[in-house]
């Protein structure tokens, strides 16, 4: 991954990573976030976007101004994320009220300068993006997002209500818990004989592959997906950790479409 440093109008700094594949795309902002850059304290520190995990709600609020900033978003959205398989979908055409905290785990729009903002702490952030179509989506998904599928739920979404193909979407898979963290003593009574098979060694399992599996078996080319490889538990220096940590932040994956004469 690409890292990138922005200096905000009051002189801080904040890091993010891009994927080198999406980097290419002219038509998208995206940036993967570090827990670095914010105004949060410890164990929120510092650059937390949830306002339900224990933070000081104007720390929090002075957070999310920052990374509007730097996304250059006229306005930047997020979800009250419940692990289930709800979309929120944005349509330019039907300019419906925008409005965070909606209760879902995946975004899809076409509306430019609106920015899509997955939080995690060890949970996925999946960017899907229709070079065609000009349609981004932003999921969260932890194991339970595999279980149910939501990857091949988005996947369909965009297919029925925006008419994007499988073949051209562009998928990235952020940091987050890897297979080397990943381990699931109950997994019999969670997992599926076919998501069973993504167990690397006893009660460990490779989510990263597991994500990768159900968007290709949703219609992505495999050339078309990437994964981070980067495991949060980790790398509690750079980002938030709930297995690791228990009582901690939440860090943010946004993705925001610009239009046609924006570079």
């Amino acid at each position: 991954m690409i890292l990138d440093n922005y200096t905000t109008s009051k002189g801080s700094e904040v890091p993010y990573y891009r994927f080198p594949f999406l980097a290419r795309q002219d038509r998208i902002f995206h940036g993967v976030f570090t827990r670095h850059g914010g105004v949060s304290r410890r164990p929120y520190d510092s650059f937390n976007m949830a306002f339900n995990v224990g933070d000081h709600p104007k720390d929090v609020e002075n957070n999310l101004d920052i990374l509007r900033e730097v996304v250059g978003a006229e306005k930047l959205i997020f979800m009250n994320q419940l692990h289930g398989r709800d979309i929120l979908v944005l349509q330019r055409e039907k300019g419906p009220e925008i409005r965070s905290g909606v209760h879902a785990d995946a975004m899809i729009t076409d509306i430019p300068y609106l920015g899509l903002m997955v939080k995690q702490a060890d949970c996925q952030a999946v960017i899907l993006f229709d070079p065609v179509k000009k349609v981004i989506s932003n999921v969260h998904c932890g194991w339970r997002g595999n279980v149910l599928n939501i990857l091949g739920a988005v996947v369909q979404r965009m297919r029925t209500v925006f008419n994007c193909r499988g073949s051209d979407l562009i998928a990235c898979i952020s940091p987050s818990l890897g297979p080397c963290c990943a381990e699931f003593v109950t997994y019999e009574d969670i997992f599926d004989q076919d998501l069973r098979r993504h167990m690397i060694h006893p009660t460990y399992f490779d989510l990263w592959e597991m994500s990768r599996v159900q968007l290709a078996e949703a219609g992505l080319e495999e050339d078309n997906i990437r994964v981070a490889g980067i495991c949060s538990k980790c790398n509690t220096d750079l980002f938030f950790s709930y297995r690791a940590e228990g009582t901690t932040g939440r860090s943010a994956t946004v993705v925001m479409l610009k239009p046609e004469h924006s570079k």
